[in-house]
């Protein structure tokens, strides 16, 4: 069975069919920029302009970067504020004419990261993170979804962790691959001290150069690994959610 999924990030919005038998893209994904500013009518049409590609029909899954509670859209951190309660389902119902169920970003990679990929099986506490213009947070304790955790925004150093750790700030601030790590290792090391998991799950698009930066993240006790579906998780989250909604 083939569900459709879409991710909006900060800086894209990607999309694509998904095989939900093998948690995996039917097709090669179509990916627009997102508009800036990331209002709600502007990112709704880059989604039509997605779906559209495919000439798909049917339910449709979508990521937002931010806390989301009945397909309402209750913080906006990395898209324009005007996301700030907004139905962003009937919103994108409308705009699509099809179906939408719409849920957090990364809720969506870490749902599909438990399912299909390097959390799958895992019991006890466990974290998929993801990196990219800011820091999303999935929480799971014995393959259960603590939805909305948003820890990407917990204090570190007095301003938001992912000011700080994120990839945006690694491009930002031209930290080479052991700099950046060891900011990485100081925001791991505050959430283990909060909720001591048993496994971090990094994703987002610098998964792909885990080799990179992770050999050099020290003194965590839990298990650090790179995400299986890479960049595609949130993707095959959202066409989860979707398909389960339908």
């Amino acid at each position: 069975m083939n569900v459709f999924g879409v991710d909006i990030g900060g800086s894209g919005i990607k999309g694509a069919p998904v095989d939900l038998e093998r948690g995996d893209l039917a097709q090669p994904r179509h990916k627009v920029l997102t508009p800036h500013p990331a209002t709600p009518s502007g990112v709704a049409g880059c989604v039509h302009e997605v779906v559209s590609h495919f000439g798909w029909s049917g339910p449709v899954g979508v990521t937002f970067p931010g806390v989301v509670t009945g397909g309402i859209t209750r913080t906006a951190a990395n898209v324009d504020k005007g996301w700030i309660d907004v139905d962003a389902r009937a919103l994108l119902s409308d705009r699509l004419g099809l179906p939408v169920t719409v849920l957090n970003d990364a809720d969506a990679a870490g749902v599909a990261e438990m399912t299909f990929g390097a959390g799958a099986g895992r019991k006890g506490t466990v974290f998929l993170l993801t990196f990219g213009t800011g820091i999303g947070s999935a929480l799971f304790r014995d393959g259960i979804l603590v939805p909305n955790t948003e820890l990407g925004h917990l204090e570190l150093n007095g301003q938001d962790a992912e000011k700080h750790a994120s990839t945006k700030a690694k491009e930002d601030e031209d930290l080479s691959w052991e700099q950046w790590a060891h900011r990485v290792q100081k925001y791991l090391a505050h959430l283990e001290m909060l909720f001591s998991p048993e496994l971090f799950i990094i994703g987002g698009g610098v998964s792909r150069k885990a080799a990179k930066f992770l050999p050099l993240v020290e003194g965590i006790r839990a298990e650090i690994v790179p995400a299986q579906l890479q960049n595609n998780a949130g993707i095959v989250g959202a066409a989860m959610a979707a398909g389960a909604a339908s």
